[in-house]
């Protein structure tokens, strides 16, 4: 027998834990190399620290050349509607619709030479949120790998009792898929994202599932939760399946989510200070953000905000004057926040989508007639994107690589999608190297490349 190191749990003198192994017979050896094992045998924990994400998601695919890389010495068709601004750092422009991130460009880094080379929301949003291609498109639409957020939470489980680690607001979805990419995919539900659903910036907003359920006290749920206890000693002879470890992770964090105070004051918006709140923009995207900080300022570990309806192959003018407000509040409002809380160091902030958008602009007919959609837009493109991070150990005020100067494909220093994964990995105190087993006991790694962007940390 060999044993492949697995660690997140509690940890003998040895710094080895029961549970942190998995045993590989000859069967599994006849699968997975030596080389590869051993590389499985690294543990995910490379001094891990005490930090949050936030995800800020922008479903559809957000264009570079509108929000943080334009580029106004383009021909018209290809610049776009809108100038560059300057910000608070020398240097570093951004669209003049983000007034408000200008003045904190300081606490934000900006990944300018992204790419995945794929132009297909489903492929994009897989290699985004999984680092994995793996087949899927929109003909092969089903998650075949576990998402960053399931990975993190996994190995670096809850901060606090009685919190979920992984929680969407108000819903985790990919392209229209829930949880989609977002989820556990073959490491299991328990793994996927809580989702609180709902509108945070309804003056109602509630969190399903958050209040005990009509006629049920917390006497009562104490009564059935000491029936299952005894039950808990019927022989558990299909423990090898892990079945019954993951119900008792779901029983016991359900119970603490319901029976405790915390999470239901964590999740209630009325008790935030309306000042902060109209700081984030009282809209659905300004709100779920705030909503974000006060769950990771209780114990949550990753937070996704879904922001959708990016995909703008017409009208693009007035879609960027509806949303790159909102998103500027939201941004501006969630780091100041963070700061004046003293929460940045401890809590990073991502804001990407699954792809961008052709530098060129097209005709606003999407295949038909000119302006027969509407006013002119821009299609999907894989081979420049862009991605803002900032925070939880991450150096702000910097440009990472460039782009040609019409925008087409990256001109210096080309990042891909395993290589933002690594840095995030990196920064939460997580070996990117990292290797899980799949169903069929063979060590894969969660990335290929496993190198971050050292820049930025």
């Amino acid at each position: 027998m060999l044993q492949v190191d697995m660690g997140n749990t509690g940890k003998y003198c040895d710094g080895m834990s029961r549970r942190s192994f998995v045993q590989l017979g000859v069967a599994g050896m006849a699968t997975a190399g030596l080389a590869d094992v051993l590389r499985a045998k690294e543990t995910a924990a490379e001094g891990q620290r005490d930090r949050s994400v936030i995800l800020l998601w922008l479903d559809g695919g957000p264009g570079h050349m509108d929000l943080y890389d334009l580029k106004p010495e383009a021909p018209a068709e290809i610049r776009g509607m809108w100038n560059p601004i300057p910000t608070n750092v020398p240097g570093f422009e951004i669209s003049e619709l983000f007034p408000k991130q200008a003045k904190i460009a300081d606490k934000f880094s900006i990944v300018r030479s992204l790419h995945h080379g794929t132009g297909d929301h489903f492929a994009g949003g897989h290699r985004m949120l999984t680092s994995k291609a793996m087949g899927v498109s929109g003909g092969n639409k089903s998650g075949k790998f576990p998402s960053l957020g399931s990975v993190i939470t996994r190995e670096l489980g809850a901060k606090n009792p009685g919190m979920p680690s992984y929680i969407s607001v108000p819903v985790a979805s990919s392209i229209g898929l829930r949880p989609g990419y977002f989820g556990g995919n073959w490491l299991g539900v328990q793994h996927d994202p809580f989702q609180t659903g709902g509108d945070p910036n309804k003056d109602k907003f509630k969190v399903k599932n958050l209040n005990l359920a009509k006629g049920l006290s917390l006497t009562r749920l104490e009564d059935r939760r000491g029936l299952l206890t005894q039950l808990d000693t019927i022989p558990r002879n299909v423990e090898k399946t892990a079945t019954f470890d993951a119900m008792d992770r779901f029983d016991k964090n359900a119970f603490e989510f319901v029976s405790g105070k915390s999470a239901r004051e964590a999740f209630d918006l009325s008790r935030e200070d309306p000042r902060i709140r109209d700081l984030y923009g009282r809209h659905t995207w300004g709100q779920s953000t705030l909503l974000a900080r006060r769950l990771v300022e209780a114990g949550a570990r990753f937070v996704t905000c879904h922001f959708g309806g990016w995909d703008h192959h017409w009208n693009l003018e007035s879609g960027m004057q509806s949303y790159l407000p909102r998103v500027d509040a939201a941004v501006y409002g969630l780091f100041k926040d963070l700061d004046q809380r003293g929460l940045l160091e401890s809590t990073m902030v991502v804001l990407c989508g699954e792809f961008s958008r052709t530098p060129r602009i097209n005709d606003g007919g999407n295949g038909g007639p000119p302006l027969s959609k509407g006013t002119p837009g821009r299609d999907h493109w894989g081979a420049s994107m862009f991605c803002l991070i900032g925070g939880g150990g991450i150096r702000g005020g910097q440009i990472i690589g460039s782009t040609d100067s019409k925008g087409y494909r990256p001109l210096t220093r080309a990042v891909r999608p395993e290589h933002i994964h690594a840095t995030i990995y990196k920064a939460m105190g997580l070996n990117p190297a990292l290797h899980l087993l799949d169903h069929r006991g063979r060590p894969t790694p969660v990335l290929e490349d496993p190198t971050p962007i050292s820049e930025l940390l």
